[in-house]
């Protein structure tokens, strides 16, 4: 039976796209700002809603000045449909989010969303898949006081770190 090239190819850029939108989540859970500025193309935008619409570049800063108020984030990817074209790829991915913000008079609140990235990829010259455009739908928002406990702030101290110790799991920028 002969090999499909072509399949095969689409099979190793799915699996590569959907490395993309993990890391995605990891650097924002474990606030890792020099990996989530490696995601994006180098002229791409993000539009999360009603909170940013911008050019990429200014929504890791946004995020970056975020993260000291967000003791907690946990994004949670559920279903991810990919169509690849050659260099270029769309997809979307429903996802859970969760993150503790601050309420009001010192306490925290939980922030919950169902939402959906619509997202184009594209190859960059270094072989790597990255977002060139991502588009967030907020499906459903909850927000709640919340009274709970856990790892919480524990992003850089986070023990994946100590035990995953491949470099897919390092800080910063893939290697």
């Amino acid at each position: 039976m002969a090999i499909d090239e072509t399949a095969l190819q689409a099979l190793i850029d799915k699996d590569a796209i959907r490395e993309l939108v993990l890391l995605y989540s990891r650097a924002i859970d474990r606030q890792d700002i020099a990996l989530l500025r490696d995601l994006y193309t180098e002229d791409a935008t993000d539009s999360h809603g009603d909170s940013f619409d911008g050019p990429a570049p200014e929504y890791c800063d946004f995020i970056e000045r975020a993260f000291p108020y967000m003791p907690y984030s946990g994004h949670h990817v559920c279903n991810h449909l990919i169509a690849v074209d050659g260099d270029e790829a769309s997809g979307e991915v429903y996802a859970l989010a969760y993150h503790l913000i601050p309420g009001r008079e010192g306490s925290s609140e939980e922030d919950f969303m169902a939402v959906r990235y619509v997202d184009n990829y594209r190859r960059s010259p270094d072989g790597r898949w990255r977002f060139a455009k991502r588009v967030v739908t907020y499906d459903f928002k909850l927000r709640r006081p919340f009274e709970g406990g856990g790892l919480l702030g524990l992003a850089e101290r986070d023990p994946s770190y100590a035990v995953c110790t491949q470099k897919l799991f390092a800080r910063g920028v893939r290697g």
